[in-house]
């Protein structure tokens, strides 16, 4: 898969890189040569779904879940979310084992890298309602770009499941605890994540990047079990570096996701998750924000262009406080998308003029020249339009990717 994702995006990069407003790199970046815990796979969590089995829940199951990371290190921690639940979620026994691409979308492992997790030097652990659980480091190495296979047994029941419905990741399923077993005894559950909130690892690179927003970032409509999300295709490039001077990705993008309003399954809004997405983070040196279009979208014009920017500006304020440098990125064309309006294809306009030419930013990202058809700027461009005129597709994600400088976030 990641030759595929280079071949994409390096014919892309050559062209697509001067659109990025440049600044040096962050002072506070680790030391090379210093091993440290970092973030390298995250999902961002929501509350269940109306239906299915996030709104069932789980009861004698094992789920098999996989993480694709981003930089590889010599321990990793396993992080649980029951951010959303209901009751106190019960761990019985989780473990985990890295294995490579040739795997994607199957739950096969080799069962000799099966490595049991623990919790305070326990197998089982249980999480209060509304909280998360990190585990103990666990002493197995992983490389750069590849998967980590996380099982978990839950005795249940577990009430509906803190979730990430847009994973575009196959999950699976089994009856009974079989965290042991290679593979033949799951199967296919869906492509949404259930509990899984992170991997951190032990490595000598700078630290983490987060990339913040709604189904863009999120990935919809890439090609399932692929990794070819924009910020998976910024950490292929950012692999192309020496290893101190490399940064993990984290993705915390939520499908639906907006800036002020709660949405449910679509997420918390994106001010009230700030901190737990992007500030909890271990390791994190940079944000990426791009998210607004869906309040645009769903106000149908009605929001002042003012209400948005101040929310970037809490961002800026409160990373900034954190020591986190902050690149915003303008909001992409939707004119043809469900939601468009006139009215609300001005307020993108007058958002993305703010973000290009305020300074506020730390730097600049423009996905909206990226993307935007020429002779029709308010149009995705054909060839990266999968037919909702809203979201890229992996060509138009690989074009987004090869746009970010890597000055600005490592």
């Amino acid at each position: 898969m990641r030759r595929t994702r280079s071949r994409i995006a390096i014919g892309l990069l050559s062209a697509a890189t001067s659109l990025a407003l440049l600044t040096p790199p962050a002072a506070h970046a680790t030391p090379p040569g210093h091993s440290e815990w970092i973030g390298s796979w995250h999902a961002a969590m929501t509350t269940a779904a109306a239906s299915g089995p996030s709104a069932e829940g789980f009861t004698d199951t094992t789920l098999r879940q996989v993480a694709h990371l981003s930089v590889g290190g010599d321990a990793v921690r396993v992080r649980i979310s029951n951010a959303y639940g209901t009751d106190p979620l019960t761990v019985a026994a989780v473990t985990v084992a890295p294995r490579s691409d040739d795997a994607a979308g199957t739950p096969t492992v080799d069962p000799k890298a099966l490595t049991e997790v623990t919790f305070g030097g326990r197998a089982a652990v249980t999480i209060p309602a509304g909280a998360d659980w990190m585990s103990d480091p666990v002493d197995v190495s992983v490389p750069d770009d590849s998967d980590l296979v996380v099982s978990m047994y839950l005795p249940g029941p577990t009430g509906p499941a803190t979730t990430h419905r847009a994973g575009y990741a196959t999950s699976f399923a089994a009856s009974g605890d079989v965290t042991a077993d290679a593979g033949e005894a799951f199967d296919k559950l869906d492509t949404s994540r259930y509990f899984l909130t992170g991997v951190d690892v032990t490595t000598r690179a700078r630290g983490s990047v987060v990339f913040f927003g709604d189904s863009i970032t999120d990935g919809v409509i890439s090609t399932v079990d692929a990794n070819l999300r924009y910020p998976d295709q910024v950490a292929d490039r950012l692999l192309t570096r020496p290893g101190p001077h490399r940064c993990g990705v984290l993705n915390s993008g939520i499908s639906g996701n907006r800036l002020l309003t709660d949405a449910g399954a679509s997420g918390d809004s994106a001010l009230a998750r700030f901190d737990r997405d992007v500030l909890s983070r271990p390791g994190v040196q940079t944000v990426v924000l791009l998210e607004g279009i869906n309040d645009i979208g769903n106000s149908e014009g009605a929001l002042e262009p003012e209400q948005l920017i101040a929310v970037y500006r809490q961002f800026i304020a409160r990373a900034h406080a954190a020591g986190i440098t902050v690149v915003g990125a303008t909001l992409t064309p939707f004119e043809g998308a469900a939601y468009y309006t006139e009215a609300g294809e001005a307020d993108r306009q007058a958002v993305n003029e703010w973000i290009r030419d305020s300074g506020e930013f730390d730097a600049v990202v423009d996905f909206d020249a990226v993307l935007r058809d020429p002779a029709h700027p308010s149009r995705i461009l054909p060839a990266y339009d999968p037919g909702d005129h809203l979201h890229p597709n992996d060509a138009g994600f690989a074009a987004m990717a090869a746009a970010v400088d890597l000055r600005t976030i490592c």
